[in-house]
């Protein structure tokens, strides 16, 4: 039940001349998704975050760039109504003391123009810990119907939700860990 945040997400592309290239992140094609222990191995709940924003900034041939991810807590679906509500709730994410999650991090370890990991901070529930994401995939194409530079990704990570105050269930044997699953596109800037 926690963000995931965010993340995520990792947009890039290469710059023909060296210099970075902004990105707006599509929040139609982001997805963060998560999945999370049930009593401690009975069941894994899966769920995604339905309203995403962001940017994404990369100089491929400097092997550099940075992400700054935001995601609407409310929009937490399981696909489970009673299920969304109780993750709303204070006693979980708090939604309306927290209506954001973000993920803002650098990125990293670049091989054939594209980076292969996201070393950053993610902010959820009030705390900011530091969560690394993995690039699964990473591809950049000129969208036929755009007729823009898009880039999408693929990127995993994991963090301890009780280390940004989440733990609701641990009592009941709840494993922490959450295991997110972030899909990205991002869209050119002008």
């Amino acid at each position: 039940m926690k963000l995931h945040l965010v993340s995520i997400l990792t947009l890039v592309s290469v710059s023909a001349f060296g210099e970075p290239t902004a990105y707006t992140i599509d929040p139609e094609h982001t997805h963060p998704s998560f999945e999370v222990d049930h009593f401690g191995g009975l069941s894994t709940w899966r769920g995604t975050f339905k309203k995403t924003t962001g940017s994404v900034q990369l100089d491929a041939a400097a092997k550099t760039g940075m992400v700054d991810v935001v995601i609407d807590t409310a929009s937490i679906d399981f696909a489970h109504d009673k299920l969304n509500a109780h993750a709303s709730s204070p006693e979980m994410l708090d939604v309306v003391k927290y209506p954001t999650a973000e993920y803002k991090g650098r990125l990293a370890e670049f091989a054939n123009g594209a980076p292969k990991t996201i070393t950053g901070q993610l902010t959820l529930h009030g705390v900011t810990k530091p969560v690394t994401l993995t690039v699964n995939s990473f591809k950049c194409i000129e969208h036929p119907m755009l007729k823009k530079q898009v880039c999408g990704a693929d990127a995993s990570g994991s963090f301890n939700r009780a280390d940004f105050g989440v733990n609701y269930g641990q009592q009941y044997g709840f494993k922490q860990d959450v295991l997110l699953r972030i899909q990205v596109e991002g869209v050119k800037a002008n």
